[in-house]
């Protein structure tokens, strides 16, 4: 009995000559924390490992041992998401030659340089919404694995299309090399064939699913807006996917492919360029959210007036679609639709992301909005909003700083001081 009654007072003894965690202290002057609608002032981060175990006010003296970042003259954000990226490519007027010539190695390597690019952006998360040859999927891993700096990704793999669709990349080619791809390639047809490329995207190591819903500006195919699977394909895919628990993206310029793709349950529209009032109010209706890539439209609208940058079979779609959908988002935005932060970068230059805030906000979107769409918003979309997407214990530490106010000069997004992912500090000026 006298042996138990000492016990308490032993294990005391030991827990205090333990050794204490060395934590990591970041004293911020503006903290803008993904939910709040105003930033807090003088407060301390508390970092353990790669997850945020407090935020206090005040800036907290630290312990023995503790690491203290200051970051009093900066605004700290919860670190940047992009929805819609492709990581492994990068348009110029060289593109489609390249398409000819390149190897899987050679999108791998593309990707890890451009991922580590986008984390230096201050994006630390991103949603790949089609890769070529599984080059995403890698990237994921060698991440993951602690191999390569670059961004936590969320991948669909290869995008799913219908024959001669704006994701089949056989488009243009020689009829010896066309063939005919099918659900292994992704491209289907009939709601059996459209089940198999989900199912076979999920067999790859897919996170997500891309489909594109209607024609595209850059693909090598005259119509940009037509619808290009049946509300039935449309179907099989979603339920398919929600069954495997992924969500599903949907590719779409044109009014109708919209329509039949929110009317069978996608979880966003990406561009949305020709979005009728008669679209927005079934967006709201399914909560669908719009993720705008207002960077890409603006780019491909610059360049299509560049002789010779494009194909003459995309230039006229890039004129026509580019210009419109900044003008989208800000009705979009304006009439209530759940709206995610996203670029398609790869269409312009990776690193630029942050760019598309300026858009945003130039159209309308207050910035503490806009902060939220690629924060807690883009975390909801994903379904990662457990573990990033605000600044709160419990979430990783991914952190994004700018050196001033960006709710006064939006323009600091484009010059991020500090960087953190999960604790380790890629960025720091």
């Amino acid at each position: 009995m006298r042996l138990l009654r000492l016990l308490p007072l032993a294990c005391a003894l030991v827990a205090s000559l333990a050794p204490l965690t060395a934590k990591t202290l970041i004293h911020a002057g503006s903290l803008i924390d993904g939910r709040a609608d105003t930033p807090q002032k003088t407060v301390t981060l508390v970092i353990d490992g790669d997850r945020i175990t407090a935020i206090t006010p005040g800036y907290t003296a630290p312990a023995a041992g503790d690491t203290v970042i200051e970051l009093k003259n900066a605004t700290v954000t919860p670190g940047w998401i992009d929805c819609h990226v492709h990581l492994d490519q990068q348009n110029s007027a060289t593109s489609y030659a390249e398409r000819g010539t390149l190897n899987p190695g050679d999108f791998a390597l593309r990707a890890a340089y451009y991922g580590r690019k986008t984390l230096l952006a201050g994006f630390t998360t991103v949603r790949v919404l089609g890769d070529n040859t599984g080059s995403s999927i890698a990237l994921r891993k060698a991440i993951a694995a602690g191999q390569i700096d670059g961004p936590r990704i969320i991948t669909a793999g290869k995008s799913i299309a219908t024959t001669g669709g704006h994701a089949d990349l056989t488009n243009g080619l020689s009829r010896e090399l066309m063939r005919d791809p099918g659900p292994l390639e992704g491209v289907i047809n009939g709601a059996d064939e459209a089940r198999k490329a989900v199912r076979q995207r999920y067999k790859e190591g897919s996170d997500c699913i891309k489909i594109t819903a209607t024609g595209g500006v850059l693909s090598l195919a005259v119509n940009g807006q037509n619808p290009q699977f049946t509300p039935e394909e449309l179907r099989a895919i979603i339920e398919t996917a929600h069954e495997y628990g992924l969500k599903v993206a949907a590719h779409a310029h044109g009014t109708e492919g919209m329509k039949r793709a929110v009317e069978a349950g996608v979880d966003s529209v990406e561009h949305g360029t020709y979005m009728t009032d008669e679209v927005i109010a079934l967006m709201k209706q399914h909560g669908t959210y719009y993720v705008p890539t207002i960077y890409a439209g603006r780019f491909v609208a610059d360049k299509a007036k560049i002789d010779g940058y494009f194909p003459a079979v995309v230039r006229p779609k890039a004129a026509a679609i580019g210009p419109l959908i900044q003008a989208t988002f800000q009705h979009a935005y304006e009439s209530g639709v759940k709206i995610a932060f996203g670029t398609d970068m790869g269409v312009g230059p990776h690193g630029d992301n942050a760019r598309e805030f300026l858009y945003m906000t130039e159209a309308g979107m207050p910035p503490m909005v806009a902060f939220k769409s690629a924060t807690i918003e883009a975390a909801k979309l994903l379904g990662v909003e457990k573990d990033t997407g605000t600044l709160e214990p419990g979430k990783f530490a991914d952190l994004v700083a700018l050196p001033g106010d960006p709710l006064a000069d939006m323009t600091l997004v484009l010059t991020p001081s500090f960087v953190m992912k999960a604790g380790i500090v890629y960025k720091k000026l």
